[in-house]
């Protein structure tokens, strides 16, 4: 069978417990980057194994450059004509597979693809197809688009020309936290955001404070349709709401430190 002219680019640190799925996934994909920042587990030995087994895998060990900047240089190390960034707990769904050759196939205006992602949600499993998160670029042709290194989490490819969406196909995200490590996660990704914001000189909001969580569980919970699963649905939409919280909590005690830094006047009462 001939192989889809992509290569997929992963980043990874520890993964030897969800790599493999990942890579299953990509049997149809001409090439496969892995970077890997110094990983103490088998990840290494389980990608070794699979290059022993003839998959076309390469593998670069790179020191920490952040989000942004380790998936900017796992896009670089790319030869195959389109890229495809795909995260180490993620797998790609039958339909995605199946729309994958008519997607490298567009006419060359088309630039990249959006693709949808369903979570896996302890008590329920990935959420139905029509149950997704919003649409992210994921497959752009090389040599057009590049990571904004300006983001410390959440970061994107920044595309040069015109990029659609998929019309069906999901990634599937798979990595059941339970909320005890779910919400020590969103606490390290709201201190990134936090700090990007602070470095960028932005200001907080009162109103950003007070609506953006309510409005982050309401597209989360109605919007994306997390309604349909029930309370593993319902904890989803809050948790991402308690990351807006801690977003926009944070910004605002940086500035108000850097205004009024803290000092003990319990004399002067």
């Amino acid at each position: 069978m001939t192989k889809l002219p992509i290569s997929a680019f992963i980043i990874c640190l520890n993964e030897e417990a969800y790599l493999g799925n990942c890579i299953e996934s990509l049997a149809d994909f001409a090439e496969i980057v892995v970077v890997d920042s110094g990983s103490t587990d088998g990840t290494i030995g389980l990608v070794q194994a699979y290059i022993d087994k003839g998959w076309p895998i390469r593998v670069f060990k790179e020191k920490w450059r952040g989000y942004a900047g380790q998936k900017q240089f796992a896009l670089e190390q790319c030869t195959q004509p389109w890229c495809f960034n795909i995260d180490s707990d993620e797998r790609l769904d039958a339909p995605l597979r199946k729309l994958l050759p008519e997607l490298v196939a567009a006419p060359a205006e088309v630039v990249g693809w959006r693709v949808a992602r369903r979570p896996y949600l302890i008590g329920f499993g990935y959420t139905p197809e029509h149950v997704r998160e919003r649409k992210n670029l994921r497959l752009i042709r090389r040599g057009h688009g590049a990571y904004d290194l300006t983001q410390a989490v959440h970061e994107g490819i920044v595309a040069t020309g015109r990029v659609e969406k998929a019309k069906t196909g999901s990634l599937l995200h798979y990595r059941p936290l339970i909320i005890d490590e779910q919400i020590l996660k969103e606490n390290r990704y709201s201190t990134l955001k936090a700090d990007q914001h602070f470095a960028a000189g932005k200001t907080p909001k009162a109103a950003k404070l007070f609506f953006s969580p309510p409005i982050y569980f309401l597209r989360l919970y109605f919007k994306n349709g997390l309604w349909r699963c029930g309370v593993p649905g319902f904890i989803e939409a809050m948790t991402g709401a308690v990351y807006a919280f801690l977003t926009q909590a944070k910004l605002y005690q940086r500035n108000a430190l850097k205004r009024r830094p803290n000092a003990d006047d319990a004399g002067d009462r």
